[in-house]
């Protein structure tokens, strides 16, 4: 049953269905043969997603789906320019800089692309920089939307693992950072070796201007993050707030957003959260039938079979993950990987946080690696540039970032302590 499970996961896939039904249709087929009454698909499925935590997750796609339009994230890239400009090639470290503010405020990769690449993207052509690269590099630090909280699918980890949200969230913060000045140190290598121009002078009095008109901004992931590590609020409740803010501010403090365009978010956000949900649900239905079978356990004592040496095997699970990530959207790899893998890396004596982190940085870097890659999609089409122009140009930002990927597995007591 295992077999025809894994056959039939494949074609659906080859055939171009959408995921969730590839997951669907495959598991039902299998519990089908093996005489399981089909009246556990319904029933796993309302349990999959009957979490008080995934409330954060139509929430945080809405929040940011608002603070991705207009001014807000123009004027955090002002603020970030102020800063870093100045340095050669200044420009190209803003826009990760930019990532890194829009990542603590969207809990998403394709949004915080979306938002740095369409307000970044026309400056860096007219300054004479490859629109290629470019874009590759704000596709590349829109990875780090996923790992610096809030972060989406750190919840949906959390809900399938039964880990703290707030833990994840704060275990998020240094690979996110690190990650980020990874990508700035390329991004400054190649400002020096094309001769890219410099972009704002550094002046405190810039600096100061910038901040104060970027603070309503700066503030989101303050009073997000605040209020969860605080214990004002749960990261459900978090969301809520998150969403409410985005609105007063966008419209009534920067009025840059009409009901209408609201109701257009709200709608796209709707659409968004809907497929993630139904993807949950399916999976949770492959989840209950590989633990049913013994999958899980039957991984880890095969590779634990292999060989005894923890760094080796906790590679091989690393490479799992990106191959994955490659090839799945990350909610659905998340769902999948999750409870396969889970047992075996509680046998290498990774913690949950831990291995959390290592999970969600993985699929992170999916987002950048074709076929499916995302957030070369969404550059693609807020840059105009073709995606193999741009899968071409990614290739040094993903290197770092595999690097960094490497660091956060093995030195846990730096990165997910």
């Amino acid at each position: 049953m295992s077999l025809v499970l894994v056959l039939l996961f494949v074609l659906f896939l080859l055939m171009g269905l959408p995921v969730a039904i590839v997951i669907g249709a495959s598991t039902m087929a299998a519990l089908n043969l093996g005489d399981v009454p089909l009246m556990v698909v319904p029933q796993q499925m309302f349990a999959g997603i009957n979490s008080f935590a995934l409330v954060a997750v139509p929430m945080f796609v809405l929040a940011g789906d608002i603070l991705a339009q207009g001014e807000i994230s123009k004027r955090l890239i002002a603020f970030a320019d102020s800063l870093l400009g100045f340095i050669k090639g200044g420009l190209s470290v803003v826009s990760v800089l930019a990532g890194v503010f829009f990542a603590a405020i969207s809990g998403s990769g394709a949004a915080t692309t979306a938002a740095v690449g369409a307000s970044l993207v026309p400056e860096l052509k007219r300054k004479g920089y490859d629109p290629a690269s470019a874009a590759s590099l704000i596709a590349a630090a829109g990875t780090i939307g996923v790992v610096i909280p809030p972060s989406v699918p750190m919840i949906i980890y959390a809900v399938i693992a039964q880990e703290s949200v707030k833990s994840l969230f704060l275990a998020g913060f240094i690979p996110g950072v690190a990650m980020g000045l990874g990508l700035m140190i390329v991004a400054v290598i190649q400002g020096y070796r094309r001769a890219y121009p410099r972009g704002t002078s550094l002046s405190l009095k810039t600096i100061v201007r910038t901040f104060f008109a970027a603070s309503w901004g700066l503030m989101a992931p303050l009073i997000i993050l605040g209020g969860i590590f605080s214990g004002v609020f749960t990261p459900s409740e978090a969301a809520v707030v998150a969403v409410n803010y985005a609105i007063l501010v966008s419209l009534f403090i920067y009025r840059d957003l009409t009901l209408r365009g609201l109701y257009r978010i709200i709608l796209r956000a709707g659409v968004t959260t809907a497929v993630i949900l139904f993807v949950i649900a399916a999976s949770s239905v492959l989840s209950w039938t590989l633990a049913s079978w013994q999958v899980p356990n039957a991984i880890a004592a095969l590779a634990l079979s292999l060989t005894d040496n923890v760094f080796l095997l906790l590679l091989v699970v690393m490479a799992l993950i990106l191959i994955t990530g490659v090839f799945l959207e990350t909610a659905s790899a998340l769902i999948i990987l999750t409870p396969m893998l889970l047992p075996l890396a509680a046998q290498l004596g990774i913690g949950t946080v831990h291995f959390g982190i290592i999970i969600v940085v993985g699929l992170a870097i999916g987002m950048v690696t074709p076929p499916v890659a995302i957030n070369l999609f969404v550059a693609s089409s807020t840059t105009d540039q073709p995606v193999e122009r741009i899968a071409r140009a990614v290739v040094p930002y993903l290197a770092v970032l595999i690097v960094v990927y490497l660091m956060i597995a093995y030195i846990p007591v730096i990165f997910a302590s």
